[in-house]
């Protein structure tokens, strides 16, 4: 016991050394020069050796960072089981983070590397869920007043924000470096050059409707319209990460065949198709998806980009935190858009709603078409 006590305050005094540092952003084209310089060299190792110098450090002081900030949140949040156990996750990946720290870039060592990278990945993918369920705990129990509730809308607007960019680093290094490769031979890292934006959103719609189908035995189709103003007739492409595009796509398109079903009613012969237009410009990629559900009151629209909002039933919480269900809801928790938000502004972007009470909803995600 006493030896736990001392491997804790070694590591509380590291996580307070390393949190202050702040750490180094890095934009679109950064991540896309450097993995294509990495590709160009031949061999992969000088690299490798770079992008490995960097992420033992980085990385721990963005993990420092997250967990220090979680010590921030309300102390009944923080003894809720799922809380306590994404906290555990973070000393856990800091810890095995730290085990790099000395050693110098063998192959032996690199292969260490991307495996501790792996389990972080690992460990790390229901951080959301479980932090969601905590809040949720939280609220049932004692209930949540309107400073608790900003301070939570803070603390996730940061905490998933620098989880994002975790992420992003960790899934560059796997994907260019190890034995993980990208789902297409052209993407660097995870990041396509040549990203086909109408592809992502017919994927994002098409996994969306069979949600939709399967919880309302019905759904909307979808009218799709491109413009290309800076290379006409040619397919629209930008530099991107299609997985982000096609999380904030999924989002939208789910919210929005949700709100059309619900404002028609399941026994209605035929509902009003979706319509989504996308627009290159030569500064922005806008992409609106518009539907006919019924629209949100104007003094509605802010809280939709609260993650302690949500118009639609919460889904079945597991009470077992190592357990918890793995089933797709169509909407409940509330992290939806606010999330979808983050995903956007990471790379500049941004996502807004507009809405006609009574008539339909506009859904706005701008892209940097520049990087």
């Amino acid at each position: 016991m006493r030896l736990g006590r001392v491997v804790f305050n070694r590591l509380a005094t590291l996580i307070n050394s390393y949190s202050n540092y702040n750490p180094s952003p890095l934009s679109l084209k950064q991540f896309t020069d450097f993995g294509k310089h990495a590709n160009s060299n031949g061999t992969l190792y000088p690299t490798e050796v770079k992008s490995y110098e960097f992420l033992k450090e980085e990385l721990l002081v963005r993990l420092a960072l997250m967990s220090k900030e979680m010590l921030y949140l309300p102390d009944k949040l923080i003894k809720t089981s799922s809380v306590e156990l994404v906290y555990s996750w973070y000393l856990k990946s800091f810890e095995d983070m730290l085990s790099h720290k000395e050693k110098k870039p063998s192959q032996d060592e690199l292969k260490r590397f991307s495996k501790t990278l792996n389990n972080i990945v690992n460990r790390h993918a229901d951080v959301v869920q479980q932090i969601a369920m905590g809040i949720v705990q939280l609220q049932e129990t004692y209930g949540i007043d309107q400073k608790t509730e900003q301070n939570i809308q803070y603390f996730l607007d940061r905490f998933l924000m620098s989880r994002i960019s975790i992420r992003m680093l960790i899934n560059q290094h796997l994907l260019i470096f190890s034995e993980r490769k990208p789902d297409h031979p052209v993407q660097i890292g995870a990041i396509d050059p040549s990203c086909d934006v109408v592809g992502v959103l017919k994927d994002a719609y098409s996994s969306a409707k069979f949600l939709c189908d399967q919880y309302y035995l019905c759904s909307p189709d979808n009218d799709f319209v491109s413009v290309n103003r800076v290379e006409k007739d040619e397919p629209i492409e930008l530099v991107y990460v299609p997985s982000h595009l096609y999380h904030m796509a999924f989002e939208l398109y789910k919210n929005a065949m949700r709100a059309v079903i619900e404002y028609h009613g399941e026994a209605a012969k035929t509902y009003p198709n979706l319509k989504t237009l996308i627009v290159k410009g030569q500064e922005d990629l806008s992409i609106r998806i518009t539907d006919y559900g019924g629209g949100i009151p104007h003094a509605k629209i802010p809280l939709v980009f609260r993650y302690m909002y949500s118009s639609a039933p919460r889904p079945a919480i597991s009470s077992d935190v190592y357990s918890p269900t793995t089933t797709a809801p169509l909407a409940g928790y509330g992290y939806g858009l606010p999330l979808s938000k983050l995903y956007a502004r990471y790379f500049n972007g941004d996502l807004h709603l507009a809405s006609i009470d009574g008539h339909s909803t506009d859904a706005f995600i701008y892209l940097k078409v520049k990087i």
